[in-house]
């Protein structure tokens, strides 16, 4: 990603410590196992779409162009400097604080809305940030199974900055939401763990990779988002500079190999693994490059190099060009297939990527009566409004969200929808929708568990307006509300 996602228009400029709530509440998980989903060696849930096999793709006529002008933008997959390592935190690894660059006050964080610093619980003693322009690292923390992604990580000094932040668990979607569009440092919301060609999964006897990968495309196939959307479904977002695009391919497509496309000819087994992978699993449009065809990412230190004993060697040119050539973007799935090959409906994959709440809980949290920033905080890693210790009820504002902004979250009028309490500590939270100065619908307060279902309103210009009261005489109170459609 070489130009700054399309949050950095919006965010308020602040800086703010988060993380010793979220660090308390790890899950039980063993999120270091060889085997199984969601974890250090497998991310992502297995009904994941990374982890899906498309059964019965349909291709369409959308490809990846040859560069008319720059011919020396052949595909590349390598672990360069725009790829990315993952890192794993365990226990007992000491926490780091990482400021933003310098000139700024704070690294970007899409997912609060502001600048800030960001203090990891754990940081491993051997991080280091691709040496590219975007300096992408991933650190999985294996105790709560958080992905925090950094964008342009440098130490400078004895300092670690960086330009942006986000997480995204281990075991989730692997893809953003709207309420968390912006889950990694791809200009489509997803984290560069996501789709990266690991280093266990070189040699691991297989003739195929057990995930769909990564690609990003050059400017001159992606869409610009005027005459083809510039994301689509599961991507969350798209550069802000999209409109400066030529092509058809939005982020977020699948694009595969036709079942037709003969692997045996191709000249090394790195290839042949490479193309069945995208035969079976596809490969995903999650960034923009300016110097390829397409690029397929592996991780870094993998001493990845596609030409055999590192010399130029034109039939693995010419094998690279088949593949450009013979990748087309998904246009239908009729179901996807999981590892024991039990199949799962197009629709019930996309409704269980969608099960995520509609409503963003981030952003500012005022005091209602001061309308001034109070003691409450956002904790992003649990999507929350937190409450301090107090011996008398807290009633706090948020104006500034509400509900997401990606394509296609917004509900349509009349549609069935239930606004869902999850609270602690005799927290409550309350959800109102205003057409201007006028009251559309208001939920009450709701305690944990209790919930509201109402259509939504016929009415434009909706405004959403969060309010949450705090438990009293406990250590620390939450409120977070989820709306979903029925």
């Amino acid at each position: 990603m070489r130009t700054r996602a399309n949050w950095l228009g919006r965010i308020i400029v602040t800086t703010f410590i988060l993380g010793s709530i979220a660090a308390s509440f790890a899950q039980a998980q063993n999120y270091t196992q060889t085997y199984g989903f969601g974890t250090f060696y497998r991310p992502f849930a297995a009904d994941s779409l990374w982890n899906l096999k498309p059964v019965n793709p349909v291709l369409g006529s959308n490809g990846v162009k040859k560069p008319l002008i720059n011919l020396s933008w052949i595909p590349s997959i390598d672990d360069g400097a725009y790829s990315v390592k993952v890192f794993m935190a365990k226990a007992g690894d000491p926490a780091m604080t990482v400021v933003g660059k310098p000139g700024m006050s704070g690294v970007g964080d899409p997912d609060t809305g502001h600048y800030r610093t960001i203090t990891i619980p754990r940081w491993p003693a051997d991080v280091a940030p691709a040496t590219g322009e975007d300096g992408h690292a991933e650190i999985i923390d294996t105790v709560t199974g958080v992905i925090h992604s950094f964008y342009q990580l440098r130490k400078v000094g004895n300092k670690w900055t960086a330009t942006m932040y986000s997480w995204t668990r281990i075991d989730g979607r692997g893809f953003g939401n709207p309420a968390h569009w912006s889950q990694g440092a791809r200009s489509s919301g997803a984290a560069p763990t996501a789709g990266l060609i690991r280093v266990h999964e070189l040699n691991d006897n297989r003739d195929h990779y057990r995930h769909a990968l990564a690609m990003s495309l050059p400017a001159h196939t992606l869409a610009n988002g005027i005459t083809h959307p510039s994301y689509v479904y599961p991507a969350t977002t798209a550069d802000t500079s999209a409109a400066l695009n030529t092509g058809v391919i939005p982020l977020g497509a699948r694009l595969m190999l036709p079942a037709s496309f003969d692997t045996s000819t191709l000249s090394t087994d790195q290839l042949r693994k490479i193309a069945n992978t995208l035969k079976l699993y596809g490969a995903y449009a999650v960034d923009r490059n300016y110097d390829t065809a397409f690029r397929l990412y592996v991780e870094n230190g993998a001493n990845f190099n596609i030409m055999p004993n590192g010399t130029w060697n034109t039939r693995v040119v010419a094998d690279l060009e088949k593949i450009r050539a013979g990748l087309r973007q998904v246009v239908s799935v009729e179901r996807y297939a999981d590892d024991n090959q039990a199949a799962k409906s197009a629709a019930a994959v996309k409704v269980a990527g969608d099960a995520k709440s509609l409503l963003s809980m981030r952003g500012d949290w005022l005091d209602a009566s001061t309308s001034k920033k109070g003691d409450a905080v956002y904790d992003t890693w649990l999507e929350s409004v937190w409450f301090p210790k107090t011996t008398k009820k807290v009633n706090v504002v948020n104006y500034s969200n509400g509900i997401s902004k990606v394509a296609g979250s917004m509900p349509a009028a009349r549609t069935p929808m239930r606004f869902t309490a999850r609270t602690s500590g005799g927290a409550l939270i309350r959800m109102q929708l205003w057409a201007g100065s006028s009251l559309a619908y208001d939920s009450g307060y709701l305690a944990d568990g209790s919930f509201a279902s109402f259509q939504w309103p016929a009415m434009t210009g909706l405004s959403v307006k969060l309010l949450a009261q705090s438990g009293v005489y406990t250590n620390w109170s939450s409120a977070r509300g989820i709306l979903v459609a029925e």
